[in-house]
């Protein structure tokens, strides 16, 4: 164990490392409900992309911690701009949509195993890496506050501030002021409890529905398993072609802010701002949307809720 991940080198145990992992489970568990709903919108079966996420999640995170050695988990992710942007605003099917996917996959492994993926983000300035994180998390804070309803239409400024006294709105509001006490504190799995929180408070308001069972049956993954490849022959059109190379592109800076945030905080970014087996992880990260895509669910790429578990300590 010791010699395989680099223990001692990172000055880290088993121990820590089993936290560390932990940590950053309950903080980025929420996708595994998030995703299968904003996929819906789509018209894909929310069973069947409830157990893809599983499944996509679990075998992307293994070879990035196995293969990499880098303390990253991943997770199905951009599932707002599949959903809303590529077929409900653009009219693609979803079949096609994810075919989309693989194929800015495959490209993302050819870039990644040639060594220009790596390259090409080496030469990024380093506040830039670190701004298009940033970005991608005010762009999903801003779909949380529409779909809450903290943030709603309006025709005189674009955007206006929603009904306080809106149950849904109450409850996100104390789910965020907990959450960011918890952040600030530096607890473990903050994200996590505050989620927990809001869903208690959900129900005494009754906003949230409790369960009617703890265990049930495991949702087939038949109605979105391959299912691109009847799609595939039918995007190699110029009007895909920029589609194609929007999820290539905002899964390539995505990555590589995230890589950059999480590398940085682990000690894993050398003297001269590259990241230690960083080519390893940019495979890993570029095989696992392939394999997303297939089992069908949005592009799986690396999750910025790592860094709770690198604060926890986790270094491999």
């Amino acid at each position: 164990m010791n010699k395989f991940f680099k223990l001692e080198e990172r000055g880290t145990t088993v121990s820590r490392e089993f936290i560390a992992g932990l940590t950053t489970f309950l903080s980025m568990a929420y996708i595994i409900f998030v995703n299968p709903n904003t996929l819906g919108a789509s018209g894909m079966d929310t069973g069947a992309v409830f157990t893809a996420t599983i499944l996509a999640a679990a075998v992307g995170t293994l070879i990035m911690g196995l293969y990499a050695n880098f303390p990253v988990a991943l997770a199905p992710g951009m599932n707002a701009f599949f959903a809303y942007k590529v077929v409900l605003m653009m009219g693609y099917s979803w079949q096609q949509a994810l075919a989309g996917i693989f194929v800015s996959g495959i490209l993302f492994i050819i870039l990644s195993a040639t060594g220009l993926r790596e390259l090409i983000i080496n030469s990024i300035p380093t506040s830039l890496k670190h701004a298009v994180g940033t970005g991608i998390g005010f762009f999903i804070a801003f779909l949380g506050f529409q779909n809450s309803g903290i943030i709603v239409n309006n025709d005189a400024t674009l955007v206006g501030i929603g009904n306080f006294t809106d149950p849904n709105v109450l409850i996100t509001v104390i789910g965020l002021i907990v959450t960011l006490i918890l952040l600030v504190r530096k607890t473990p799995a903050a994200i996590f409890i505050g989620m927990i929180v809001t869903a208690v408070v959900g129900i005494f308001l009754g906003v949230v529905d409790l369960p009617t069972q703890i265990i049930a049956p495991i949702p087939s993954l038949k109605p979105t398993f391959g299912a691109l490849f009847e799609a595939l022959p039918s995007i190699f059109t110029a009007e895909m072609i920029p589609v194609i190379f929007s999820f290539l592109f905002v899964d390539f800076f995505d990555t590589a802010g995230t890589l950059m945030a999480v590398g940085s905080r682990a000690g894993l970014v050398n003297e001269k701002g590259h990241l230690v087996d960083g080519d390893k992880a940019l495979l890993a990260d570029s095989t696992a949307t392939v394999i997303g895509s297939v089992l069908g669910t949005s592009s799986t790429t690396s999750f910025v809720e790592s860094l709770t578990g690198v604060e926890a300590g986790g270094r491999t």
